[in-house]
């Protein structure tokens, strides 16, 4: 059975419906928090499903990676929605950096306030966000 988003005109709370398609149209929707009528439906988001390799096609394209070194907010952007698009749940310290990164704090200010934390994410990679890959070269 569907379920339908509302939204009451009159205490503007949202609330959910589930319904049959043959109910839909013909069944009085009541917002379960004040008994009004008045209730609008709410178009929810639309999900398109893709594998893994699709969602992470918009990052194999170096030119969107351009000038991420010189844009906290817009490298903190970046790691969200990758977060994102992987589906697999950040630590906590993960967070914390992604945030301080939307504020336009920079990694070099970052890693300096929190050096535990640059170990924590980067474990067995010299420390630090750049992860001392380089390092070795």
């Amino acid at each position: 059975m569907p379920l339908y988003e509302y939204r009451c005109l009159e205490c503007k709370r949202r609330f959910d419906v589930f319904m049959t398609y043959a109910e839909y149209g013909n069944k009085t929707v009541v917002c379960k928090h004040c008994g009004s009528q008045r209730v609008t439906r709410k178009i929810g988001r639309v999900r398109i499903a893709k594998s893994e390799d699709n969602r992470l096609d918009d990052f194999s394209d170096p030119s969107s990676l351009e000038g991420l070194e010189d844009d906290p907010v817009a490298l903190g952007k970046m790691m969200r929605k990758m977060s994102g698009e992987l589906g697999e749940d950040m630590p906590p310290e993960f967070d914390e950096v992604v945030n301080r990164l939307e504020k336009g704090q920079s990694p070099e200010d970052i890693e300096r306030d929190l050096p535990d934390l640059a170990n924590d994410l980067d474990p067995g990679m010299g420390g630090g966000f750049g992860g001392g890959m380089d390092d070795d070269f």
